[in-house]
């Protein structure tokens, strides 16, 4: 079994392609995903650039989504250790490169501050890469 941990923007994408990955892959987050899933989508609509109904829609998708999700101590701690090592202001972000760490064989995003702050902890890959498993 492939575990890749997701960042809110790969989970977007996810939610608009639908793909069929399989059974032997599963997806992991840290608890702040559903959160952040909102944040971004509610910010879409804000601006215009997405039709609140399609928001809305997206969101519910959200919950048949599976991923698991974790906000465990170990996970929580690990961010604060990875976002002090990296000075980094926030740990917010940390809690994305935490969970891949402990949970994850790679983690799947296009932000490049995840992107450094993953480089020697965790491997990085493309969400082509994910949805070229896909049937």
């Amino acid at each position: 079994m492939t575990r890749f941990a997701i960042d809110a923007p790969t989970c977007l994408e996810l939610l608009r392609r639908r793909p069929a990955l399989p059974a032997d892959h599963r997806l992991v987050a840290p608890a702040a995903l559903k959160s952040d899933v909102l944040a971004l989508l509610f910010a879409e609509v804000r601006s215009g650039a997405l039709p609140e109904a399609v928001g809305r829609r997206e969101l519910d998708r959200f919950a048949e989504l599976s991923v698991r999700l974790l906000g465990d101590r170990v996970s929580r701690s690990r961010a604060w250790a990875i976002a002090r090592d990296l000075g980094w202001d926030d740990p917010r972000p940390a809690e994305y490169l935490a969970v891949a760490v402990l949970q994850a064989d790679a983690l799947v995003t296009a932000d490049p501050h995840l992107v450094e702050g993953a480089r020697g902890r965790v491997p990085v890959v493309p969400l082509a890469e994910l949805l070229a498993l896909a049937d």
